[in-house]
């Protein structure tokens, strides 16, 4: 049999019983990260369709490339049902569907929008914003925004809300020609009206990376940034539950600019497997069921938090608004990165995160949760109150082992090696996920 007809199993063996192993991980871990989710069979048929082999550079209709009839129909499908999945007027806004992530559309709306050296103003990492927001520390620019834009950050008050009146105040001083909304660890609601008014003060365009509420937006159950914003990114992998990839939304004033900043600016030919799998996620995330599992998403969030706080922890802002939960372990004198690596070993995956107050990225204080992909498997509050169980425990264990082994990140990581309580704890929670059905 030609190489081109066998299987994966038959072509790649070693490759493929480590796509089995993973299988195995994702169904018997309990996937706490916000940023991950579990998306369809039809998404990943989409995926692994003969889209992956057409070259399309260019747009509808404009490509570079012969045979691009039928990828035009799609590409053209997965426009129309983004704007529908929105309720965005065509004559309004436009879409593009083809930036291959998050951080490329966010750089793609930024060479499309500014020039270099212009002024922006993102939520600061350590607050709950994304890199690509213009992260950079007092020694160093991080951020490929940063290095290119002039960076100047807003934050979170104590409590850990954005601080607006304080956004008011640098705007105002700073002009910036663009403030970005959105965030990545933030677990309230934004006020879109607060940020349009701080724009429209010192004359700025306002972009919201809608990248982990998305879902939510499509659901209408959190606040709309279209009825504020000039620019709206997205990826399409997180409470969108589809594959990794993204979408720019744009008021049809910034067409060309956002389009010619795509292609040829930053990007080559698109992925059209993956945009065939965004155009079936947008179709489901316009569905009576999307509305429920979003609906579901909120409330095992919620759940989740006061589930955390009933057993003594802290919980950023006191709760939730959406699907993440930011739980801090200052009180109990542990770190994220600890109780992230001893998780691990008990099929838990979740991610060290900053909280207020925090100073170090590699070292703080928070671990961020997210309830989007165990909701996929079905997972209700109860379930979530168990979830919070078995992370208390964890947290437990981790007390023990940095009494016993001292506080040092190396000593602590030391005695998560063949520690009975934590193989107990592991075999326990591979038992309980691998009860609920695997979405695809």
């Amino acid at each position: 049999m030609a190489i081109t007809n066998q299987s994966l199993q038959e072509s790649d063996p070693e490759l493929f019983e480590l796509i089995q192993a993973e299988k195995k991980r994702q169904t018997e871990h309990l996937e706490l990260i916000a940023s991950e989710n579990f998306t369809s069979k039809a998404v990943l048929e989409a995926l692994g369709s003969c889209l992956t082999n057409k070259y399309a550079e260019g747009e509808v209709g404009k490509r570079y490339y012969g045979g691009n009839e039928i990828i035009d129909k799609v590409e053209s499908l997965a426009q129309k049902r983004a704007l529908s999945a929105f309720g965005l007027n065509p004559e309004e806004w436009g879409v593009n569907v083809q930036p291959y992530s998050g951080s490329t559309a966010n750089w793609c709306a930024y060479v499309g929008l500014l020039k270099p050296h212009d002024r922006i103003m993102g939520l600061d990492l350590p607050c709950g914003g994304h890199l690509t927001h213009g992260y950079q520390t007092e020694k160093a620019k991080i951020s490929a925004t940063s290095i290119f834009f002039e960076s100047v950050p807003y934050r979170v008050n104590e409590q850990g809300y954005i601080d607006y009146d304080k956004l008011d105040e640098i705007s105002a001083l700073i002009r910036p020609k663009l403030i970005i909304c959105g965030a990545s660890a933030y677990p309230r609601d934004l006020e879109y009206a607060r940020f349009r008014a701080a724009a429209d003060k010192c004359g700025a365009l306002l972009l919201c990376d809608m990248a982990h509420i998305s879902g939510i937006v499509a659901a209408k159950e959190c606040n709309n940034p279209f009825e504020y914003c000039d620019v709206v990114t997205t990826t399409t992998h997180k409470t969108l539950r589809g594959p990794r990839g993204a979408m720019i939304f744009y008021k049809k004033q910034h067409e060309n600019a956002i389009n010619f900043a795509v292609f040829p600016s930053v990007q080559g030919g698109p992925h059209e497997n993956a945009i065939g799998a965004i155009a079936t996620t947008l179709l489901q995330s316009s569905t009576p069921e999307w509305k429920l599992y979003i609906q579901q998403v909120l409330k095992n969030s919620k759940a989740l938090a006061a589930a955390l706080i009933s057993r003594g922890y802290q919980v950023v802002t006191g709760g939730t608004d959406n699907h993440i939960v930011l739980w801090s372990l200052r009180a109990q004198g542990l770190t994220g990165s600890k109780v992230e690596k001893l998780f691990e070993k008990a099929n838990i995956s979740v991610n060290k995160n900053t909280i207020p107050g925090d100073t170090s990225a590699l070292s703080p204080s928070g671990v961020r949760l997210g309830t989007a992909a165990l909701t996929s498997r079905g997972f209700t509050e109860q379930d979530f109150d168990t979830v919070a169980e078995f992370l208390h425990r964890g947290v437990g264990i981790a007390l023990e082992i940095q009494q016993k082994h001292g506080k040092l990140l190396n000593k602590f990581l030391a005695g998560l090696e063949n520690n009975p309580e934590i193989e107990k704890l592991g075999e326990e929670i591979a038992k309980f996920a691998g009860g609920f059905p695997m979405p695809g």
